[in-house]
Order: C-alpha cells, then sequence, then structure tokens
C-alpha cells in the first residue's frame, strides 16, 4: 500500500487497484505501471518539445519523481507541467557532469533529435552531430554514473522505402537520409553498451506521432511546423491560406501517400510499458509503435473538413525525393512483450484532440 500527496495528486494505491483524487475528484483507476512503493526517478531530456512534455505530465501524474533537462532550441519552458527543470545542453559536457552529480536516476528518457527530413539532408552535419554525437555523450555520462536504463525515442525513418507492410522489426534497415541513418547510428551504439557496458535500453521506433492532450493542456507547437495534421487545421483556423499535397499519382486508392498516425498519448504509453519491461526483464529490445492501419493525405484532409466545418484549399506539388506511398507499421511485438495496445486509434479522435488545441492555444 502506497499513499502519496504531491503534483495536486493523492494516491493510495495497492496490487489490485488504486483510487485517485485530484482537485477533489475521485475516480477509480487500475495502473500497472506504478508497482506497490516503485515510484522511480526519471530523467527526461528534451521533455519540454511536443512528445516529451506529454511524457513529463504522464509520468509525474503516476507518481513518479520527473526531471526535465532542455536546451529550448525547439522546446517550451511553459509545456512542462510536472516535476523538476533544468536548462542544459547535451553538447555541453559541464551541464551533464552538473546534472548527474547532483542526481542519481533510476531511468533516462531521449527525446531531444532533430526530426526533419528535408534539413538533415540539407545540413547533414546537425544531424549527426546533435542526433547522434550529444546522444553518446549522454550515454558516456550514464555509464561512468552507473545509470544503466535508457529509452531512446528512434523512427520509421530507419527502413527507408518499404519492402512490405505492415512493417515489423525484422524489415530490412536502409535509411534514406540522415535523419534516418542518425538513428540507426544510435540503436547500434545501444546494442554495443549493452554489449560491453550492461547499459540496458529499449529503442521505440515511432511512425507518425499526431494529436494532442485528451484534456487539452499540451499539444504541437513546433516551428517549423511540417506534421501533416497541424499544417491542415492551421488552415481550418485561417492561419494558414491551403495545404500542399505533394504527390497524387502514388500506387494508393487516391493517389496519395498513405501513413500511419499514432497519437501522442498513446506513444507517451507505451515509454511507461517500456519502463515496466525494463524493470521486470533486465533486457534491451527494439519495438516498433503505430496504429497498424494506415490513411492517406486525401483522407486526412477529408476528416478534418467533416470535424472542423471548415473548407480546407489545397494546393497539388511535385512529389517530394524520399517520400514512399506507404508507411504502416506491425506492432504485434509491442503488443505482445509490452502488454501495449494503442487505445486513441480512430483518426477522428486524433484530429479531434488536435483541433482543439489549435482553437484553445492560438485563439489565445
Amino acid at each position: 500500500m502506497l499513499w502519496k500527496i504531491g503534483n495536486g495528486w493523492l494516491v493510495w494505491y495497492s496490487s489490485v487497484g488504486g483510487i485517485w483524487l485530484r482537485n477533489g475528484t475521485l475516480s477509480n483507476r487500475s495502473d500497472k505501471h506504478l508497482p506497490d512503493g516503485n515510484l522511480l526517478k526519471i530523467l527526461v531530456i528534451g521533455g519540454a518539445g511536443y512528445i516529451g512534455s506529454h511524457m513529463v505530465m504522464m509520468l509525474g501524474s503516476h507518481g513518479h519523481d520527473v526531471t526535465t533537462f532542455d536546451n529550448l532550441s525547439n522546446g517550451h519552458r511553459d509545456a512542462v507541467l510536472e516535476g523538476n527543470f533544468v536548462k542544459g545542453d547535451l553538447a555541453n559536457s559541464i551541464d551533464l557532469d552538473l546534472l548527474f552529480d547532483d542526481q542519481k536516476f533510476d531511468v533516462v528518457m531521449h527525446f531531444a533529435s532533430y526530426i526533419e527530413v528535408g534539413e538533415s539532408v540539407r545540413d547533414p552535419a546537425k544531424y549527426y552531430e546533435n542526433n547522434f554525437v550529444n546522444t553518446k555523450r549522454l550515454l558516456d555520462c550514464m555509464v561512468s554514473r552507473g545509470v544503466g536504463k535508457f529509452i531512446f525515442s528512434s523512427t520509421a525513418a530507419i527502413f527507408g522505402a518499404p519492402q512490405y507492410l505492415p512493417m515489423d522489426e525484422n524489415h530490412p534497415v536502409q535509411p534514406l537520409n540522415p535523419y534516418g541513418k542518425s538513428k540507426w547510428m544510435v540503436e547500434q551504439l545501444l546494442e554495443d553498451y549493452d554489449r560491453a557496458y550492461g547499459l540496458k535500453s529499449v529503442a521505440l521506433r515511432y511512425f507518425n506521432a499526431a494529436g494532442a492532450d485528451p484534456e487539452g493542456r499540451l499539444g504541437e507547437r513546433h516551428n517549423p511546423e511540417t506534421h501533416l495534421i497541424p499544417l491542415i487545421l492551421r488552415v481550418a483556423s485561417g492561419r494558414s491560406d491551403s495545404i500542399s499535397i505533394f504527390g497524387n499519382d502514388y500506387d494508393t486508392p487516391d493517389g496519395t501517400c498513405i501513413r500511419d498516425y499514432i497519437h501522442v498519448t498513446d506513444l507517451c504509453d507505451a515509454h511507461l510499458h517500456a519502463i515496466e519491461y525494463l524493470e521486470s526483464t533486465g533486457s534491451s529490445d527494439r519495438f516498433n509503435l503505430g496504429n497498424g492501419q494506415g490513411f492517406s493525405v486525401t483522407q486526412v484532409i477529408e476528416c478534418v473538413r467533416q470535424i472542423t466545418g471548415k473548407d480546407i484549399n489545397t494546393v497539388f506539388e511535385p512529389r517530394r525525393t524520399g517520400d514512399s506511398a506507404s508507411l504502416v507499421a506491425d506492432s504485434e511485438k509491442a503488443e505482445t512483450l509490452l502488454g501495449w495496445k494503442p487505445k486513441l486509434c480512430k483518426l477522428e479522435t486524433i484530429i479531434e484532440t488536435a483541433w482543439n488545441w489549435e482553437r484553445a492555444f492560438y485563439s489565445q
């Protein structure tokens, strides 16, 4: 049995379930991610960004002691809603030394990669330096301090052009750009560090993260924005005039690219399962994360029209180099070994949460 008072929560927990009280509201909740008395001290690198901030909020709400480390180059300080915040840079060894000398962490999560494919082609040095070299610097600091558990945000971009669909973990790895290559290099580094130093890790390969916190507390705030759904919603809200569709002659039912969209809340839930996996098995592994169903660009635009009731002006552009016709995940391994299954699977749900965020935040 465990009582915890903090962050607005009063929690009682036992092995058969729990009761949570927040702001005077009582609710029943069964939570396998909070084993009896096993609260963890977790460091979130890049916790002020889109996915990282949702992760920090979820960790705090589950009672974990969470610290965000972020240089705020792409993140937002006001997006960190739980735990402690430390401004620092992975490129600065002094920042890392101070961080790890000050606190002893049970688990480290990494959300601090650059993610723009086109930019990685134009400026590969930036991506190899931040995504690989800086991550190696972090891992070296962890090894030297005896911090032995790491969860890495990887990407489906490591696979390159699909040879079959849906794509499972055994799909050939042939990244087409420096972004995907830098992520794959880290996965290989993690394998070597496990073998040599005993550093245990889980690499989670995202397909297309989308959506916003269902309660409207957080959402996407990229600058520049490159993700399809928020770009369409900018047109719906009047912040943009039109959305570009890059190619309408692909070998798909309507000629536009098909992608597998997964709600950011489901992604964060997978990270909680990954923590539990590391704690219970002590084994490293890699998992694909997606819904297992794809939606075309045209389908997404039409869904936005239906949900918002707004006209969406579209402009057809030539294909972009490196875009695959379809990318869909096979997440059976994550469902089997992690016990994870996405819950916010409907495209309508993903878009509704993102639209609520667009209207609430950008109307301010």
